[in-house]
């Protein structure tokens, strides 16, 4: 099996961050993803997430660069790009133009502020969509200034996580109507769209905007990060009463008086025994010591650490692709489960292979490549 989305052809135009994290979830799901390149340049960096997909190197600013990238989106089912606002237009591969060729295309377009407003055609980063989402505020010590929480938030969750989402919904309703469409994905409507939740405690009056004083920003200190023995981390959500028993009990703190979890005024208090008793033992003592319990509590393992954890080898959780181990395609299928991801592609490797099987003779091939427009 190929995955549910076998038989789905998608062009992906080279960009950086959510595009191509997109392009990967949907290569991941049985999708063919080719991808246009940029010519390499000297020092580029492996670009895992372009595993999956094949590759094929065609000049955007060369005239004749766009009828090639046209004439694959004429039997493709989705094309993304990630140009700010009136790019694609420019280059003559716009959605207009697109939808011209294939009525039935899907247009996915990413961008930080989205196609339309004032910051439209204003330059940014991660970092700047979320914190106008209002999601940047929240994350950050009590006393201390906002933490960027990486790009996880912005670039990935709001925006290629979002854009796959749009691109996937707009497939079914062309496959019912036999309509394309464009889809208009801005991570700064996506980490908008991720804050929901806390704009509904805020209107229930069960969220302060100051930084550390909530259930789930680090406030409640049955919810946070402990220092073990060793210099490591443990994470404790102990949100419900019966798993803060379990917590307790697990510390050797049942039956000690310690301040009610309920009394925010003594949240600190109560912060201070927790972190004097994880320190007493080392991050590994700790995880044998809550082996099996319902206290919802667990190491904080760094990103190379986490592949070798039992649960994720027992699930499968990271697989081999090409010469790294990266996160398998997710979510799973009972019916219809994607294949391993294959190695990322050479820049350019499956040009002439993929512009045959759009219709290029041999000739056309021959005659773009000694033109530049392809290589």
């Amino acid at each position: 099996m190929r995955g549910p989305l076998d038989g789905v052809r998608v062009v992906e135009i080279a960009g950086i961050g959510p595009g191509p994290f997109c392009g990967m979830l949907l290569a991941d799901m049985g999708a063919e993803v080719v991808r246009v390149d940029r010519p390499p340049v000297p020092g580029a960096w492996p670009d895992l997430m372009a595993r999956g997909k094949r590759s094929v190197v065609v000049d955007l600013k060369h005239p004749r660069g766009a009828e090639v990238v046209l004439r694959l989106a004429a039997s493709a089912d989705a094309l993304l790009e990630g140009f700010r606002p009136g790019v694609a237009e420019r280059l003559g591969i716009g959605p207009d133009a697109c939808l011209a060729r294939n009525p039935r295309l899907v247009y996915g377009r990413m961008t930080g502020w989205g196609q339309e407003g004032p910051l439209r055609l204003t330059a940014g980063h991660d970092i700047d969509y979320i914190a106008v989402a209002g999601a940047l505020h929240p994350i950050g010590p009590a006393g201390g200034p906002p933490v960027p929480p990486l790009n996880l938030l912005g670039d990935f969750g709001g925006g290629g996580l979002l854009l796959a989402f749009g691109v996937a919904c707009a497939l079914v309703e062309a496959r019912r109507s036999g309509q394309g469409q464009v889809v208009d994905a801005a991570i700064v409507d996506g980490a908008s769209l991720l804050t929901t939740s806390f704009h509904e405690l805020a209107a229930l009056g069960m969220w302060q905007e100051r930084r550390g004083s909530n259930l789930l920003d680090g406030g409640a200190p049955f919810y946070g990060v402990y220092g073990t023995a060793d210099g490591e981390h443990m994470a404790v959500g102990a949100l419900e009463p019966k798993f803060y028993a379990e917590l307790l009990d697990r510390l050797g703190l049942a039956g000690e008086e310690l301040p009610p979890p309920a009394d925010r005024e003594r949240w600190s208090e109560l912060r201070a025994r927790l972190e004097a008793a994880f320190r007493t033992r080392t991050r590994a003592e700790w995880v044998e010591r809550f082996e099996g319990s319902d206290a919802c509590v667990a190491p904080v393992l760094r990103p190379s650490e986490a592949p070798d954890h039992p649960h994720h080898r027992a699930r499968g959780s990271f697989v081999p692709v090409g010469a790294s181990r990266q996160p398998a395609p997710a979510p799973r299928f009972s019916r219809t489960p994607p294949a391993a991801p294959e190695r990322p592609p050479a820049i350019g490797e499956h040009t002439d292979e993929v512009l045959a099987a759009g219709g290029f003779t041999h000739e056309e091939i021959a005659d773009l490549r000694a033109a530049g427009a392809v290589a």
